[in-house]
């Protein structure tokens, strides 16, 4: 458009906010300006308004070009292979069909094999087909649990993606240096920008990236503001120094024993209990000492607790809770808090030089076993003691069903976490030959995938006999899922002669044989669909 007709649009009257009011309030109410007012009056409006609309759009300056979109990063780690890449497509587009309370079937679950796959796919360093990142990150949108692996295998495309719909706004919470102006971790003062502008969750997933590379960075960070933060944002951000929690974290959280929020002084006091070396774990340890002895005058050594009578300051303020949960007396629950605190180095010492195995199985006078014994599960399970975790397991063969410690199936299943990866499988394969499966599936979740074959056998096994006995058959139906996602794939061939339908006893559950028969089809078909997924994604597997 020229100077001259710029300037004879700009001088010709807009009467364009005045028309809307008119319009608004009614002709009857409002005589629209340079109309006459009388029957025509509206249609006068409305032709105003159009000469109005023409003169502003032929007045119309051109906007400024908007600036072009800025390619993709590259993504620098290999492709899939064709294979692959084909049954992830077949993984994405599989969806949950209706729930009408009816059986399952016979044909695999294909999105409950996506987690497997991603982390498969994340082990051989493959980047994501750029097609199927739309559908990943769909997925990854509708279940939390598959965000950090769906994220990682698609790169940082999946930011770019994320930044450009709102619906995947999440990855860039979740990813690390996923903000729309988040700093390179060897970016001091990028860092330093975001943690003091940033949203809290930006601020959130800085620090615990931060954390990952550079604890003592992290810390200084985090020190630099805490006076300042909001007591529920010093609980996140206190949260976060789980990860790479060392003796340099000491004196941070000892100072943070003081702060104004109870739930931040119970959670410094927690991570300082995980320091064996700390001053407050010292310190538990000689309040715990104090309240639990050996009587050598008995004609069998017994333990005697004399737990605490009061719960002074001192103790509150290393994160001892006072005031007791209905139904606990307060005695019990100081006793409680202060062995799970303190170190279980303090107890060979202290109890005659005994092993964890022989200090377990001392009797307890008094009624205090349950209570003790408990709060040494919870204390091994917090230092991540192996000899004594694996003291309160007991033999899985023990009569009670989960060794002389171990109060729940909860407690043995975070007490099995302690022990290494084959030691924790032959415990739980030990624990379904003596007790079956009824109560083994809190424990099988915490054992490693793809299970060791003699815990592999030890399900089948067990799924076999609940088959012959003509058990109820959908009791079973956890821990056969898990069964499909854990198997090891070779395991396949062996379960050929479970597919026929069984001879129902007379007191099986009706239709109880051909729920069995179509379960384990399930699980071959899904064992073998599984191992055709891990040699798709090895180098040299299935041509295209």
């Amino acid at each position: 458009m020229s100077r001259t007709t710029a300037t004879v649009a700009a001088s010709l009257p807009d009467h364009w906010e005045q028309l809307v009011t008119t319009a608004l309030l009614g002709t009857d109410r409002r005589t629209p300006p340079g109309v006459a007012p009388g029957p025509q009056t509206p249609s006068d409006l409305l032709d105003a308004a159009a000469a109005a609309t023409v003169r502003r759009r032929a007045g119309l300056c051109p906007a400024r070009p908007a600036e072009r979109l800025r390619p993709a990063p590259e993504d620098s780690r290999p492709p899939l292979p064709h294979a692959a890449a084909r049954r992830l497509a077949a993984l994405l587009a599989d969806r949950p069909g209706a729930s009408g309370g009816g059986r399952r079937g016979a044909a695999p679950d294909l999105m409950e094999l996506l987690p497997q796959w991603l982390q498969a796919a994340n082990a051989r360093g493959y980047a994501a087909p750029p097609q199927a990142l739309p559908a990943l990150l769909d997925a990854a949108r509708g279940r939390t649990d598959l965000r950090p692996a769906a994220l990682r295998f698609a790169g940082p495309r999946a930011l770019w993606l994320a930044r450009l719909n709102p619906d995947w706004r999440f990855a860039l919470r979740a990813a690390p240096g996923g903000g729309p102006s988040a700093p390179g971790l060897r970016d001091p003062q990028g860092i330093r920008r975001l943690w003091q502008e940033g949203l809290f969750a930006e601020r959130v997933t800085l620090l615990t990236a931060l954390r990952s590379r550079d604890a003592a960075a992290a810390r200084a960070l985090l020190e630099e503001t805490w006076a300042t933060e909001r007591a529920e944002d010093r609980l996140m951000f206190l949260d976060s120094l789980r990860a790479g929690l060392a003796p340099d974290d000491e004196t941070f959280l000892e100072r943070a024993l003081a702060d104004r929020s109870r739930n931040v002084r119970e959670t410094a006091a927690e991570l300082l209990s995980a320091l064996p070396a700390s001053a407050l774990a010292a310190r538990m340890a000689a309040r715990a000492a104090a309240c639990v002895a050996v009587d050598r005058t008995r004609d069998v050594p017994t333990i005697v607790v004399e737990a605490p009578h009061e719960c002074d300051a001192a103790m509150e303020r290393d994160g001892v809770v006072a005031k007791a949960p209905a139904g606990r007396g307060e005695r019990s629950w100081w006793l409680g808090q202060l062995v799970e605190a303190a170190p279980l180095g303090t107890w060979p010492g202290r109890l005659g030089g005994r092993t964890p195995e022989e200090i377990v199985a001392l009797p307890v006078a008094d009624g205090w076993q349950g209570e003790l014994h408990a709060a040494w599960c919870r204390a091994a399970v917090r230092q991540r003691d192996a000899a004594w975790s694996r003291a309160l397991l007991g033999e899985p063969s023990a009569p009670e069903a989960g060794g002389p410690g171990a109060v729940s199936l909860a407690e043995r299943a975070r007490l099995l976490a302690a022990l290494d990866a084959g030691e924790r499988a032959a415990w739980v394969a030990g624990f379904i030959e003596t007790h079956g499966l009824s109560e083994a599936f809190q424990l099988l979740g915490v054992c490693a995938v793809p299970w060791a074959p003699p815990l592999g056998r030890a399900v089948v096994d067990a799924l076999n006999i609940a088959r012959d006995a003509g058990s109820y058959p959908w009791s079973f139906s956890g821990v056969m899922g898990l069964a499909e996602r854990c198997l090891d794939p070779s395991e396949a061939s062996r379960l050929d002669a479970l597919l026929a339908i069984p001879d129902e006893p007379e007191d099986a559950a009706p239709g109880a044989g051909s729920y069995w028969s179509e379960a384990f089809q399930r699980l071959v078909t899904t064992l073998r669909l599984r191992g055709a997924m891990l040699a798709e994604l090895t180098p040299g597997g299935p041509a295209p």
